[in-house]
């Protein structure tokens, strides 16, 4: 495996005896080769860093054989950490904030992402502490206490100035513990490294740096994803060398990366032929978006204009495009276009029904209007659908067999396909076998690449929403324990997902949009997926600076607000839409009472739905399932603890319960300047659960 490229490696002497300016020379040259401009800020950023670390480690007799590393990159976020310190006890994990006069939030969870990243990520991490230090240079110092230093676990963070950093390094040191086999400092850097990138930070990598080599090289088992990209850019390449028409079509399971397949079609080589990501999901086009725009502008509000102008050609709407195209006879500019959850596509009588009283009036599928309007190029052109098996939510969506239909009067298109659009059991996601069709099994992704902890998690979900409890319980014996508990507390799940979201990790409540009854319990406020504002800050924003943002656990993201995108741990909200009865039974709630749902298509949308909310976390899935009220017939306790039972049975684990305690025991101060705010073990009950406020 390729190893990282870190701007500057040696031992802690070799260091001490390094000149200044030569050495931030040598950080500006690396920089510029990664295809950034060192401008003056940051140059000063290094001198006085680097002036700060001589500073503080040449009177530190111990830390003479320690290793330091500066600008280690952390290929998740595209970002790169200041400086590390290996040593034989702990990993030292440094962020810089030069000329800064106190000790900012964002900047604290800046810092502790980073160790999170390597506790996850980082294979010569898994055995000694990881300790972030924010080292504010200006800042007041302040008396706090030492963090408490697992094996094999990122710390809290710890505060420290230009002034009280040989403090800080000396006192971490006397109190970190002692391993039975010291880390080799040497060896660490060239330990493995995989970092899984969320889609959101995917997407921006992609976008800054035209390629998606380090994301595609950072599983071992990210093989299949890499082929299929592969595949991707070779039928680009072919149908423009050609002047060919081609339609791929792309399968995998939820979270394999198909989004990150076709977002490195358009990021990387589609790039110079003229290429566009086309979703009719507004939820992600309105989150990627405004986070390509934000990172592009880098913080400076002038120039957040005309970086969201830039992503609005890369990632459009599919309904805009498409109505465009339908009312002007004129050739789009992208040669290649990508369809993401191109199943979810308008049948005929659909898209005719839904354009009846509309500007734009459509006479055919989504799939006929789309393969059109690309044909009308006279050279080349390239679709490329995305599809999600089961991940049809939405009466109208005619899934593959509405592409199958679109194609056998369009011979012009030559077909590539994974095997299983042909043998799929559900009708509507089968591709009849068409003239000139090629099977291509490289174009399915059966490698799940979402759920950082254990892959076994998409199988099973799909086990469960089968009924196939047998099955799924021995995916959970065998694969170990997989990241879904269950209780029945709501003030224990906001606590036990407070308490995950540290550093940049994200939490947040989910819930089908047939679960009107949860209102009853306090969570009738729903995020309004066509918002575009509010869709943006809830997945990009910070609580507690927004109360809009997700971690502030108020408001439920629907299945049409969250598909296609993810969070780091989720709080799913189990309804009264999907109970069980002899096997799962879907329901609507039609004015006072619900009432069962008959068609077959409901039946799977619905069934769907669940299979969205339950595969949206990288880390872990808290499903919590109300208690209900007998005297409230449209909350039977018996029907929701039949769906606990289920659960648990299938091998989810109960959630324990949270203390009442709102803060941790705090050691001994000691006579040292660092400062460690004080944590919550468990945070507070939700002010809609109890009147306690909530942790800050």
């Amino acid at each position: 495996m390729r190893q990282i490229s870190a701007g500057y490696s040696a031992s802690v002497a070799t260091f001490l005896a390094e000149p200044r300016g030569p050495l931030t020379a040598e950080l500006a040259l690396a920089d510029a080769r990664r295809f950034r401009t060192s401008e003056q800020t940051q140059l000063r950023a290094w001198d006085v860093t680097i002036a700060a670390l001589q500073s503080a480690l040449a009177t530190l007799a111990e830390a003479q054989d320690w290793r330091i590393i500066l600008e280690y990159p952390i290929r998740r976020l595209s970002r790169r950490i200041d400086a590390l310190l290996i040593t034989p006890r702990a990993i030292l994990v440094l962020e810089f904030k030069v000329g800064a006069e106190s000790f900012a939030k964002a900047d604290q969870r800046q810092a502790e992402d980073y160790a999170l990243d390597l506790q996850d990520f980082h294979a010569g991490c898994r055995h000694h502490p990881i300790v972030p230090i924010l080292v504010a240079t200006h800042a007041r110092p302040t008396l706090g206490f030492h963090p408490l230093m697992l094996s094999g676990s990122a710390t809290n963070v710890v505060d420290a100035t230009a002034a009280t950093l040989h403090q800080c390094l000396s006192d971490l040191w006397r109190n970190a513990p002692i391993p039975g086999q010291p880390l080799d400092v040497t060896a660490w850097e060239h330990a493995e490294y995989r970092p899984v990138p969320g889609i959101i930070d995917a997407a921006c990598t992609l976008y800054s740096h035209h390629g998606v080599a380090d994301i595609a090289s950072a599983r071992a088992d990210a093989i299949n994803l890499s082929a299929t990209t592969g595949t991707i850019l070779a039928a680009v390449a072919h149908a423009q060398a050609e002047s060919l028409k081609i339609a791929l079509f792309v399968t995998g399971i939820p979270g394999a990366g198909k989004t990150l397949c076709g977002l490195n079609t358009v990021f990387g080589a589609g790039r110079d032929s003229g290429a566009t990501f086309l979703t009719g999901n507004p939820s992600l086009v309105h989150v990627l978006r405004e986070a390509l725009a934000r990172d592009a502008a880098n913080g400076e509000r002038d120039r957040m204009r005309a970086a969201r102008q830039r992503t609005k050609a890369a990632i459009q709407a599919l309904p805009a495009f498409r109505d465009t195209y339908v009312a002007a006879d004129t050739i789009p500019p992208e040669h290649v276009a990508v369809i993401d959850e191109a199943q979810r596509s308008w049948s005929v009588s659909h898209a005719i029904r839904k354009s009846a009283d509309r500007e734009v009036r459509l006479s055919d599928s989504e799939p006929g209007h789309l393969l059109d309007i690309m044909a009308r190029h006279p050279d080349w052109a390239v679709l490329v659908c995305l599809i999600g098996n089961g991940q049809e939510i939405h009466d109208g969506e005619g899934g593959l067999a509405e592409w199958g239909q679109a194609l056998a009067t369009r011979p012009e298109w030559e077909v590539q396909a994974s095997p299983t659009t042909l043998i799929a059991q559900d009708q509507r996601q089968r591709l009849p076998a068409l003239a000139g069709f090629q099977v291509n099994p490289t174009l399915h992704l059966d490698v799940p690449m979402r759920s950082v902890r254990n892959a076994a998690a998409a199988p099973w979900v799909d086990a469960v929403l089968r009924d196939d409890a047998t099955e799924a319980r021995r995916i959970s014996d065998q694969s170990g324990p997989i990241p879904f508990r269950v209780t029945r507390s709501l003030a224990d799940m906001r606590a036990h997902l407070w308490h995950r979201a540290r550093g940049l990790r994200r939490a947040g409540l989910v819930g089908s949009s047939g679960a009107k009854r949860l209102r009853a319990d306090g969570l009738g406020a729903e995020l309004q997926h066509m918002d575009a504002g509010a869709v943006a800050r809830w997945f990009l924003d910070r609580w507690p600076e927004d109360v809009r943002a997700s971690d502030a656990l108020e408001q439920i993201a629907t299945e049409f607000s969250c598909q296609g995108l993810e969070l780091d741990h989720v709080g799913l909200c189990w309804g009264g839409d999907l109970i069980r009865a002899n096997g799962w039974k879907a329901r609507n709630f039609v004015g006072t009472k619900w009432q069962t749902t008959r068609s077959p298509e409901s039946i799977s949308n619905r069934v769907n739905t669940y299979r969205v909310l339950l595969t949206r976390a990288r880390y872990e899935t808290v499903i919590w399932v109300p208690m209900g009220d007998y005297t409230d017939r449209t909350r039977d306790p018996t029907e929701l603890d039949a769906i606990a039972r289920f659960l648990e049975h299938c091998g989810a684990s109960k959630l324990a319960p949270s203390t009442p305690t709102a803060t941790a025991p705090l050691p001994q101060a000691q006579p040292s300047l660092l400062y460690q705010p004080p944590q919550p073990l468990t945070a507070p009950p939700h002010p809609r659960d109890s009147a306690a406020p909530r942790p800050t």
